[in-house]
């Protein structure tokens, strides 16, 4: 005879159709009981779909308001105590609920009191749906249209909304609401505010009128590349571009090579603070050509091979890290290795390693030193581990970011290699490896771990564990 365990047979291997069969009142009982697998109890929540016995509704909402059980189970029980208001506002407007500090805990307070109809949680649902966090934005959005639909905009924005330039495209001051014309909006000072702006635009007749009348010139690239997202016409794009003087981000020490390299790698999914300048130079310049990156890898091999360096197969980033992926090569030669950027001719290695720097350039490829490598691309921001604002040259041709939990848990950061990362807290145990060359960047001329950096970070890495309790 099935039972839950046999359901539920390990974390993330859950027969959804054998519990939404089970019967709801055991499926409650056992989502009541503390002492079970919270992953278990997690699944139990999500197969009921709002089948929730009577006589188990109170034990489940005690689920709710104990901060001891684990946030994953108390945040599913919102939803299926959808119909629970009346209960649950009293204790989730209480103003212990602003020291609750559970792994999402505050996102999803935040956002049941909104779906529960509680408008004085409009303000944190502003800032909410304002986070550069995709996921945190689209739950605050969501929830504030959920008010929207219940009372109306002027009802569910009050006047205490706070103000500033993150919130302002969430107030109804702003006028940054739907079916609103927010073509004014593209003048906003705050690239995230206009970009947003520019995102709900829709008329191209509107746009090109406010071409001509743009008060700045922010505004006007804005409008030319909210034109292009709807229309896809690259010579009016050009054309409204050139007539603004075809103005780009001045960066110093950025020379033609890289910035062709960089804009057209990032500027089509760089972040929303980023100055507009970087996209619509994007579109209106002609990528470089990228030769085969097969060829490109051969000529380094065979090059390192002439210079007596020993190189090894190159390898992904990706496949170097055990995780992720990104825009260069590692090529490891005995003690030391380069990196050979996808991006185009660029190379990097230990600044030491001048064999191997003699050999890559006499067979054309450009090696980026420290001082370039250096050279922060202002008003450009890209994702990296968890940061939006512009980063270095060396960072954005060398480029590699991890795809979360992989079956090596334990990562060594790109830009801080002497730190060991963990998405899991108790994996944290093992001593964290320092670098012993020193802080800064072990001796290299850019942000990729040493050799003997690995080899610690290797010797001290863990197993997950089957199950683990994530923050």
């Amino acid at each position: 005879m099935r039972n839950i365990e046999t359901l539920v047979p390990s974390a993330g291997r859950a027969d959804t159709v054998g519990l939404s069969e089970f019967d709801a009142g055991e499926l409650a009982r056992y989502v009541a009981d503390p002492a079970h697998p919270w992953w278990r109890r997690r699944s139990c929540v999500l197969a009921p779909a709002g089948r929730v016995p009577e006589r188990y509704a109170a034990e489940l909402i005690a689920r709710v308001c104990d901060p001891e059980d684990v946030a994953e189970v108390r945040i599913a029980l919102f939803d299926l105590l959808a119909d629970r208001g009346a209960e649950l506002l009293p204790w989730l407007r209480h103003e212990d609920r602003r020291h609750e500090r559970s792994y999402a805990m505050p996102d999803a307070i935040l956002k049941a009191r909104g779906l529960f109809g509680d408008r004085s949680a409009a303000p944190g649902l502003v800032t909410l749906a304002a986070s550069p966090w995709p996921h945190r934005r689209a739950a605050g959005a969501a929830t504030l249209d959920a008010l929207v639909t219940r009372y109306g905009a002027e009802r569910s924005l009050p006047i205490s909304v706070p103000s500033g330039p993150r919130t302002a495209p969430f107030t109804s001051g702003s006028g940054i609401v739907r079916g609103a014309d927010v073509t004014d909006a593209l003048a906003d000072p705050d690239h995230g505010v206009a970009y947003l702006a520019q995102s709900l635009l829709s008329d191209p007749v509107r746009l090109r009128g406010y071409l001509g009348e743009a008060p700045t010139t922010d505004a006007a690239l804005w409008a030319a590349y909210a034109l292009h997202r709807l229309t896809g016409d690259a010579e009016e794009t050009r054309a409204a571009y050139e007539a603004r003087g075809s103005p780009r981000v001045e960066v110093d020490g950025l020379d033609e090579e890289l910035r062709g390299a960089i804009v057209h790698e990032y500027a089509n999914r760089c972040e929303r603070q980023s100055d507009p300048r970087w996209r619509v130079e994007a579109l209106c310049t002609d990528p470089p050509v990228r030769p085969d990156q097969d060829g490109r890898l051969r000529r380094a091999t065979a090059a390192l091979t002439a210079a007596g360096t020993a190189p090894e197969p190159p390898v992904p980033c990706g496949e170097y890290h055990h995780q992720g992926g990104g825009t260069y090569h590692v090529i490891e030669c005995g003690e030391s290795e380069v990196s050979v950027s996808t991006l185009g001719p660029f190379v990097a290695g230990a600044a030491t390693d001048a064999a191997a720097r003699d050999a890559l350039e006499s067979a054309g490829f450009r090696w980026i030193d420290e001082t370039t490598g250096a050279i922060r691309v202002t008003g450009l921001c890209v994702y990296y581990f968890g940061e939006r604002e512009p980063v270095g040259v060396d960072t954005l041709l060398f480029y590699w970011q991890d795809g979360g939990l992989s079956r090596n848990p334990r990562r060594v950061s790109a830009s801080r290699p002497w730190v060991s990362l963990c998405p899991w807290p108790e994996c944290v145990a093992p001593p964290r490896p320092r670098c012993p060359s020193g802080p800064l960047r072990c001796g290299s001329s850019r942000t990729v771990r040493c050799r003997v950096v690995r080899r610690a970070a290797e010797s001290v890495r863990v197993a997950a564990p089957a199950v683990l309790r994530p923050r």
